[in-house]
């Protein structure tokens, strides 16, 4: 049986509806006048009427359930009258959903990833060939933060028709894609033969990269073996046993810098180590002991700032946290840049090749898309 207003009503700048599952909603005008179905152009969606037309005073003269069963409203400007259809209303009332309980997304994982792998494994060709495969993917993109692609071609550039069935790319200065390869004087450490601290790409920039795509093409050498670690499930754990620390990492913006010596100018942002949404879930974790800069936060909280960091730290570096696996050729690691932190072991050169090419796209690239095909 299908939920019905039963009784409509005006109190001062609101339209008091009750439902006929016993729910009551607040609609202020202005949102109703705002959100006419008249208002979207019906091929673009995009609103065309203007709010700032009419006055702050707007009111209904009339209102009533009509005929069709559509909440009809007759407002005191414009000469206007609005048609609701009362499951929309009732989808887009947010006086009752917000005060529904929220529920992450976001399915948080640790150490105990390590025994099953291949849950976070998608065939290349499963990817291309069916949109079954590709809902897969984007699926443990969004959700786990966390896929590896298997069995794709392992030339060159090869990466780019799987990545094309999400979207396009996004492109930075390092060009796309980005060889991750030892190289004489390297502009950064990720084309060095050394180890790397789990972290995340490009914190100095404001909006960094949401999500990362390494492409292995051969990896022979001795070592270099990756490891990944769910910063947000990291930044849980402090939440719910370490408070203080966890408040600190929220608050406190951190420096981040780039001195790239191929560019002709040097990148730095501000941003707290870990942000959160509007509903308090994370958002976004910024974490590089290679490119934080010298901190200039207040000098009374230097101390903390600095113990907070140096926890979150090794936390993000505790085997209790942390996976680690070798990335064989024809893998794809796909991971959330802002969630999912990556480092690798340090490997010899001059025992074989190790040869990553490094992709980078917009996180709502991959919601997007994800919407799109389960709609």
């Amino acid at each position: 049986m299908s939920i019905e207003i039963s009784k409509v009503s005006k109190n001062g700048s609101v339209l008091n509806i009750e439902w006929s599952d016993g729910e009551k909603s607040n609609f202020n005008f202005m949102w109703l006048r705002d959100n006419c179905p008249t208002a979207h152009d019906k091929d673009s969606r995009h609103r065309m009427f203007n709010i700032l037309e009419v006055s702050t005073n707007i009111e209904p003269k009339t209102c009533k359930i009509n005929n069709d069963g559509k909440l009809e409203v007759e407002w005191s400007e414009g000469n206007h009258i609005s048609f609701y259809d009362q499951k929309w209303l009732r989808n887009n009332c947010y006086t009752i959903n917000n005060k529904k309980k929220y529920i992450s997304p976001y399915q948080l994982w640790d150490n105990l990833l390590q025994k099953n792998l291949k849950s976070i494994s998608v065939e290349h060709d499963e990817i291309v060939n069916s949109d079954k495969g590709l809902i897969k993917w984007l699926q443990l993109l969004h959700y786990k933060g966390i896929a590896i692609v298997k069995n794709a071609p392992i030339e060159k550039e090869s990466a780019f028709p799987v990545l094309n069935r999400i979207s396009h790319t996004r492109e930075t200065f390092f060009k796309t894609p980005f060889e991750v390869i030892n190289i004489p004087k390297p502009n950064n450490s990720a084309y060095t033969a050394h180890a790397l601290r789990n972290h995340m790409d490009l914190p100095w920039f404001e909006n960094p990269p949401g999500y990362q795509f390494l492409h292995c093409l051969i990896n022979n050498a001795d070592g270099g073996d990756s490891s990944a670690v769910d910063a947000f499930a990291v930044a849980d754990y402090l939440r719910r046993n370490e408070k203080k620390i966890f408040e600190i990492l929220v608050n406190v913006p951190l420096k981040f810098r780039d001195k790239d010596y191929t560019q002709e100018s040097h990148r730095s942002f501000y941003g707290s180590a870990i942000s959160l949404t509007k509903d308090g879930d994370y958002n976004d974790i910024r974490f590089s002991v290679a490119t934080m800069d010298a901190l200039d936060c207040h000098p009374d909280i230097m101390d903390k700032v600095y113990k907070a960091h140096h926890r979150f730290g090794n936390l993000l570096h505790d085997e209790k946290f942390q996976i680690n696996f070798r990335l064989e050729a024809g893998d794809i690691f796909s991971f959330n840049n802002r969630r999912i932190l990556h480092g690798r072991t340090a490997f010899n050169p001059n025992s074989g090749d190790r040869h990553l090419q490094g992709y980078y796209m917009d996180r709502d690239e991959i919601i997007g898309r994800l919407n799109y095909l389960k709609k």
